[in-house]
Parts: C-alpha cells; sequence; structure tokens
C-alpha cells in the first residue's frame, strides 16, 4: 500500500491524541524525527514545573518535615496510581522503588521463596540481557537450573512453546511481556495459566508494555512484574522502577534485599528485620522523591488519554511503518524483524539490514534518531502521545534514502 506524506498529515489531522503532543518539551531543531521513545520517552512539560515548584515549596519551604507530610508515602501512592492508570492492578500491590535490575532481582528470588524444594527457573534465550544476568546469578548462587526458552525468528514465545519445559519442579517463569528485540506482544493470559497448571509462579518484565499496551495484571492472575518508567511513562533517565506483587501472596512474601525502609515501624530503629505488611516490604532504601514525582506526571497523562487509545495510535502508527516498510525498504534488502500482526506487536517496529550499526549513526547525523540493537536491527519506536505520524513518515524517509 502506496503511504504518501499527505496521507500521514491527514492521519494527523484526525488522530484524538494529537493534542497530548503540546504536553511536551519541544525538541531540538535538528532532529526531524525522534524514533527512539520506546528507549527512553520525550519529557513533558509537567514534569519540570513539578520539579521547580517541589525545590521552592516543598524541599525549600519545608526541609525534613517534608518526608512525614508526605514524601515517604510516594512509592505506594503513585504505586496505586501507575496501577489503575497502565497496570490493570488494585491498589495495595504496586510500589515505585529502586532500577528495574534490583526489582527483579527480588522479584525473582521471591517467587523462589514461595516455592521452596522446586529446582527450576524457565526463561528464553531474548530476554532482555539484565534479566538473563539476574537468573544466572540466582542460578548460581542457589543450585538452581535454567531451562533456556528459544524463540521464534520473531522473538515469540507462547503456551505451545512451554509445554515441552514446564514441570512440577519449575519454580518461576519469567518472560517479558513484549520482547525488547522484536516488539512480540506475548500473550500473559495463556502463558500465565500454562504456568499455574504445574504450580509454578510467573515474573512478567514490562518494561517495553507499560504505557504503551493495556496491561491487566489481576485479572490474569500474574503473580509478580516488574518495569521500567523511563520509555512509555516518560519519568526521565534513570527514574524508578516499579514491582507488582499478586495480594494473594503479600502474606508470605520474602524478598532478599532487607531496608530498613521496608521494615515495618521503620523509624522505631529496632533490631532484627520484621518485614512491613503488604507491598510495602518490598521497598528497601530511601524512595526516589524526584523520580517518583515524573512517574506519578506520566501515570496521569496516560489515564487522561486512556490506554485503548494510546494503544490505538500506536498499531495505525505500527501499520503505516510496515506498509512503507514493504514499499521502500524490503527493496533495498531490509529484513522485517517484527510480528506483521499488530496483535502480537507493542509498540515498536524491528527492521534488519547487515550494515545497521553504521547506518543508524548515520541516521543519527542527519536527525532522525531510532535505536540499535545487535547485531543487525534498526528499532523504530513509536510513543503515540508526543509521535505524529508525518514525523514517523519523514524519518522512514530518510531511512529510505540514506539506504538506498
Amino acid at each position: 500500500m502506496t503511504v504518501t506524506r499527505p496521507d500521514a498529515q491527514a492521519l494527523d489531522a484526525a488522530d484524538p491524541l494529537a493534542a497530548f503532543g503540546s504536553r511536551y518539551l519541544p525538541q531540538p531543531d535538528d532532529v526531524v524525527a525522534y524514533l527512539d521513545g520506546n528507549s527512553l520517552g520525550r519529557p513533558l512539560a509537567s514534569i519540570a514545573e513539578v520539579w521547580t515548584d517541589f525545590a521552592h515549596q516543598q524541599w525549600a519551604g519545608r526541609l525534613i518535615r517534608g518526608w512525614t507530610e508526605g514524601w515517604m508515602d510516594l512509592p505506594e501512592k503513585v504505586g496505586d496510581e501507575l496501577g489503575a492508570a497502565a497496570l490493570g492492578a488494585a491498589p495495595g500491590q504496586t510500589v515505585i522503588a529502586d532500577s528495574t535490575t534490583v526489582n527483579f532481582y527480588k522479584a525473582v528470588r521471591a517467587a523462589i521463596n514461595l516455592r521452596p524444594g522446586r529446582r527450576k527457573i524457565v526463561i528464553d534465550r531474548d530476554n532482555f540481557p539484565t534479566n538473563r544476568y539476574v537468573v544466572e546469578s540466582l542460578a548460581k548462587d542457589h543450585g538452581l537450573e535454567i531451562v533456556w526458552l528459544i524463540g521464534t525468528d520473531v522473538g515469540g514465545i507462547g503456551p505451545d512453546d512451554l509445554a515441552a519445559v514446564l514441570d512440577e519442579d519449575v519454580a518461576v517463569l519469567t518472560m517479558s511481556h513484549i520482547a525488547y528485540h522484536s516488539g512480540y506482544l506475548a500473550d500473559m493470559a495463556a502463558v500465565t495459566a500454562a504456568a499455574h497448571a504445574v504450580g509454578a509462579l510467573v515474573v512478567w518484565d514490562l518494561c517495553h508494555s507499560v504505557g504503551s499496551v493495556p496491561i491487566s495484571l489481576d485479572a490474569c492472575d500474574v503473580d509478580l512484574a516488574v518495569g521500567c518508567t523511563y520509555k512509555f511513562v516518560g519519568a526521565g533517565p534513570g527514574a524508578p522502577a516499579f514491582s507488582y506483587v499478586n495480594a494473594r501472596h503479600h502474606d508470605r512474601l520474602d524478598q532478599p534485599i532487607w531496608g530498613w525502609l521496608g521494615r515495618q515501624d521503620s523509624f522505631e530503629m529496632e533490631q532484627g528485620y520484621v518485614p512491613a505488611a503488604g507491598i510495602r516490604s518490598m521497598i528497601s532504601g530511601t524512595p526516589s522523591v524526584l523520580g517518583i514525582l515524573a512517574v506519578r506526571e506520566g501515570a496521569a497523562v496516560i489515564a487522561e488519554a486512556g490506554i485503548d487509545a494510546i494503544r490505538a495510535k500506536i498499531v495505525g502508527l505500527g501499520e503505516m511503518v510496515i506498509d512503507l516498510f514493504d514499499e521502500h525498504l524490503q527493496p533495498l534488502g531490509f529484513r522485517l524483524a517484527s510480528p506483521r500482526d499488530p496483535i502480537r506487536r507493542g509498540g515498536h517496529v524491528s527492521i534488519a539490514r547487515s550494515d545497521a550499526r553504521e547506518l543508524c549513526s548515520r541516521l543519527t547525523a542527519a536527525g532522525v534518531l531510532p535505536d540499535f540493537r545487535t547485531p543487525d536491527a534498526i528499532r523504530i519506536g513509536l510513543s503515540p502521545l508526543p509521535l505524529r505520524f508525518t514525523e514517523v513518515w519523514d524519518g522512514v524517509s530518510v531511512i529510505r534514502d540514506l539506504s538506498a
């Protein structure tokens, strides 16, 4: 299907989310197309305003009193806000704290502790490196066996792939809801049900799905999940991550990094660790207040736009990219490295060619900012609230021109 620039302009004119673009700080003049919002989202103008107000009114105005006047409760309060806006999580199950790597370590170890005597962890070879490394570390320290899954050519793992490896010796299955390399969107409900059928627990990585696709953690009966907030949530580089633990596990929850703020009655400074009730026991150290305030702004915009509308625009952007790929890029030797079916595709489209690394450098110099992933993939990120169809069309046109 031929897609012209006027076609893209018409899509922008009809876009029900178009007004949200003005909520973001302007891009530099030398940027033709920012196609990396699936790695680092653009900044909301409201974040800078909130941070300025915080510095002047709360930090300078209240000083140390701020901790007891609300700062200490932010991890749980904003966790609930993100849970409602983007995770399908009822209150009391989500907390904002630490990095994804730290939260993933806590979650997998907590799941292992909930399944004593079981000796296997199942993970796919295409999972994000930090997840693979954490699982390798835990297996080494606890004498566990890693069962490695091999996905399809677009990184997909489905219930049929799990049938041969799931048994009653599996403690934990962990997968990414959206594969970081290909954008493959897993069937959360079916995968979770397959693990539960043998008594295993599931830890989901939601880094690429939070804020880009509807997520139903409670409805899918997910056990534990983690994710970052600097991609589609747009809370900024290094913003704190989140942890979700299903309420049915709270009474036996035992995570490995015992810190003072995860203890009941933290400020009593007692000897010995007694975990706080509920999701607060997943906290270890002092919360990043500025980072959590940025998460709050991102969650609020997602709630206002509506995750279903966000998903609809991502699908539309992705379909346009694939149409342009078929017409302009496939004839130039590119391979589509993402699912064609939008039901199985998340918020980015990956295209592959042997010179992708060098091409990405030239694209950056030309003002088009996608993302390179080894060995040969260019990820075209589709962050729907700030991104226009015309910007995507312009970006793919530059890819075409520099690849000819």
